[in-house]
């Protein structure tokens, strides 16, 4: 296509970099076909008006993304980008329901555009094998800084990590914080991932009381005093597994305690970036005080096992990365250089987004077979707490929905303050379709309406 010229070029941006994005975007839209032939450098310089070193640099950076190939005395080409969506057998079952996992993107034009972004990362992969900084190189940090801009958040660039996901960056806070027999709390039902990285550093929880908002001020401030703990966990929006979501009001209070006692805080805002609109991380009312960790698992992916974390101070982000580099050595590059990539051409977002979308579908879909069940749960939540009719123990129910596939988790692995309830995390996300989804739940509202003996014949008529 020696005619191709951009329709646009985005301003904000170096010329380069919007021609590289141009090239890009309509790669994505069909417009340049794998295979089609780039204007020469000067040619499109001419058409552009601007100087031939500005197109040289573009199509350099279009072919570090991975988007174009040059030859010598053949020109610039747009690379065959060969998609498949058969997966590998051997791979298709690797999912581990017991987890909170967000629902998978489906929508072709993004799964594509997700596929582009190993481009980038196949250009340069010799580099991306290399030892690299324990925390991401500056512009993968930059990239971080943009998507936690998107919570509100606009720290200093040295109190910034890429940390290798959220347990391992836990485990480096808490290596850094605190030492075998210390305290630390949390919510009364909180996330089981923290209860097994404190257990693993020997520590004692002591879970906080909780109503609909929240930990409750009052008994922060009481526990404090009592207990003399070293931090304080929280898991403040779309809260693991409970749904509830802290209010602006609450936070507040929440932080004056903090700041009141100097009490350091674990911010773990794993569902932060899901809802449209969701209050302020509690960092930003005590950012001197608090560890965010705005992890990657529930609003890009799992696998990439990465977190954008923000350390209260750049002292404080410079003994993470040695904690980082103790632990785990550093984030993986590769999928470091996938995620600034997709962040830099807004596939990230789009995934978010699929994300929010689906996960409300979902959730309506649950409200749809659910309705003589007692659950709590929120829009963009990717489970339920679900409260089991009377007659009926978690333990019970667990069994029956030993074989279907949707994550069910009882009350036990979730409960620090006082006995476990007849209660259970019903995980909605995962590689399920919506119509195995709605199969499920059917199940799942008869294992809950049927007592032991009628249940027992229904399975098994002989």
């Amino acid at each position: 296509m020696i005619d191709w010229i951009p329709d646009a070029l985005e301003s904000g941006k170096p010329r380069y970099q919007a021609i590289a994005d141009a090239i890009a975007e309509d790669i994505r839209s069909g417009r340049l076909g794998d295979g089609k032939r780039l204007p020469p450098q000067r040619r499109l310089a001419a058409a552009l008006g601007i100087d031939f070193t500005t197109v040289s640099r573009a199509y350099a950076e279009a072919q570090a993304r991975g988007l174009v190939e040059s030859h010598v005395g053949r020109g610039t080409f747009v690379k065959n980008h060969v998609i498949t969506d058969r997966p590998d057998p051997s791979r298709a079952g690797e999912a581990d329901l017991l987890m909170n996992m967000p629902p998978e993107p489906d929508d072709p034009g993004l799964r594509r555009r997700m596929q582009e972004g190993l481009g980038y990362v196949s250009a340069n992969l010799i580099d991306l094998l290399r030892y690299q900084s324990a925390t991401g190189s500056e512009r993968d940090r930059v990239a971080a800084s943009s998507w936690l801009s998107m919570r509100g958040m606009v720290p200093a660039l040295e109190r910034v990590a890429v940390t290798p996901g959220a347990h391992a960056t836990m485990a480096a806070i808490l290596s850094i914080n605190t030492q075998p027999g210390d305290t630390v709390l949390c919510e009364a039902i909180t996330y089981p991932g923290f209860r097994s990285v404190a257990g693993r550093f020997g520590l004692r929880l002591v879970g906080i009381e909780m109503d609909e908002d929240g930990i409750l001020p009052d008994a922060l401030d009481a526990a404090i005093r009592e207990h003399g703990p070293k931090m304080l966990y929280l898991n403040p929006t779309l809260q693991n597994p409970t749904t509830l979501t802290m209010p602006e009001a609450r936070r507040l209070d929440v932080a004056a305690v903090l700041q009141r006692h100097q009490l350091m805080l674990i911010e773990d805002d794993a569902y932060g970036f899901i809802p449209a609109k969701g209050p302020a991380p509690i960092a930003l009312s005590a950012p001197e005080l608090t560890w965010h960790i705005g992890g990657l698992a529930k609003c890009i992916g799992a696998g990439l096992r990465l977190a954008f974390t923000i350390a209260p101070t750049p002292r404080c982000a410079y003994h993470l990365a040695q904690a980082i580099r103790a632990l785990s050595v550093m984030p993986s590059p590769l999928s470091m250089a996938l995620v600034t990539q997709w962040i830099e051409d807004g596939t990230a977002d789009g995934i978010r987004r699929f994300i929010r979308y689906e996960s409300a579908a979902r959730q309506a879909i649950a409200a749809e077979v659910l309705t003589s069940v007692q659950y709590r749960s929120a829009d963009n939540a990717f489970n339920l707490w679900l409260e089991l009719p009377e007659g009926l123990n978690r333990a019970e129910v667990v069994a029956r929905m030993a074989r279907r596939q949707i994550g069910v988790m009882p009350s036990d692995a979730f409960t620090v303050l006082g006995s476990p309830g007849e209660q259970l995390r019903v995980s909605l996300g995962g590689p399920a379709s919506r119509d195995s989804l709605r199969e499920n739940l059917h199940f799942l509202a008869n294992a809950l309406s049927l007592p032991i003996a009628s249940w027992d014949r229904a399975i098994d008529p002989a």
